[in-house]
C-alpha cells in the first residue's frame, strides 16, 4: 500500500516545540494520582470495581479533573480482564463532549486523546486500518512519540512492516532528536513494536 499521504501528514512542517514525550499529556498536578491509578490497573490484584472507585474518589477529591476521570474509566473498560468495548465507546463520546465543552488551550490535546482512545478501540477489535486513521489524527493534534508509536503498531498489524520501517527511517531524518529518542525507548519495551527493534541504533 502507498502511504505517502500518511508520511506527509506526519512529517510536514514540524514544530519542534510542539512535541511531548509520550502519548498522554497529564497536567503536573494530576500526574501522581493518574500514575497510582495506572499502576493499580497493571497490578496482579487488579479489580475493576476497586479501580473505578479509586478514580471516582480522586475525582471527587479534586485530584483529577473530569477529562482524566473519563480517561481512567476508559482504560479500565478496555483492560484485558474487562473488555467492555460498548462502555469504552460510550466513555469516548462523553469525553469528546467534555473536551469541546471545556475548550481552551488544551482542546487539541484533549481531542487527540479522544482520537487515540478511538484508535485503541479499533485496534483491539482488529480494525487496524481504522485504528491507523485515528492514530494519525491523534498525532496531527498532538505531536508525540506515543502517538507515532501507535501509528507504527497499526502498520505492523496491517502486515505492512516494510512501510513501518520506511516511516521510522523518515522519522529519524525528519523529526527532532527528542522525539526520536522517546520513540526508540518505546520500541525497546512495547511488544507491538518488537519487529522494529532491529532498526534501533547500536
Amino acid at each position: 500500500m502507498n502511504y505517502e499521504a500518511l508520511y506527509d501528514r506526519i512529517l510536514r512542517r514540524v514544530d519542534n516545540g510542539a512535541y511531548l514525550a509520550y502519548a498522554d499529556a497529564v497536567p503536573a498536578a494530576q500526574q501522581a494520582p493518574m500514575a497510582e491509578l495506572g499502576a493499580y490497573i497493571q497490578s496482579p490484584g487488579f479489580s475493576p470495581d476497586t479501580a473505578r472507585e479509586l478514580a471516582r474518589r480522586f475525582h471527587a477529591d479534586g485530584r483529577i479533573d473530569r477529562i482524566m476521570y473519563l480517561s481512567a474509566l476508559h482504560v479500565i473498560a478496555m483492560s484485558p480482564s474487562v473488555k467492555d468495548y460498548t462502555e469504552a465507546a460510550r466513555l469516548i463520546a462523553e469525553k469528546e463532549l467534555e473536551a469541546m465543552s471545556l475548550g481552551g488551550p488544551q482542546l487539541q490535546v484533549n481531542l487527540a486523546s479522544v482520537d487515540r482512545h478511538r484508535g485503541a478501540l479499533a485496534f483491539l477489535n482488529g480494525n487496524y486500518d481504522v485504528a491507523l486513521d485515528y492514530f494519525s489524527r491523534a498525532f496531527e493534534r498532538q505531536r508525540s512519540a506515543g502517538n507515532l508509536g501507535n501509528v507504527l503498531a497499526a502498520l505492523i498489524r496491517l502486515g505492512d512492516v516494510a512501510d513501518a520501517r520506511d516511516l521510522l527511517s523518515r522519522i529519524r531524518t525528519g523529526l527532532p532528536d527528542t522525539i526520536v529518542q522517546a520513540l526508540d525507548d518505546m520500541i525497546r519495551i512495547d511488544p507491538d513494536l518488537a519487529l522494529l527493534r532491529t532498526e534501533l541504533p547500536r
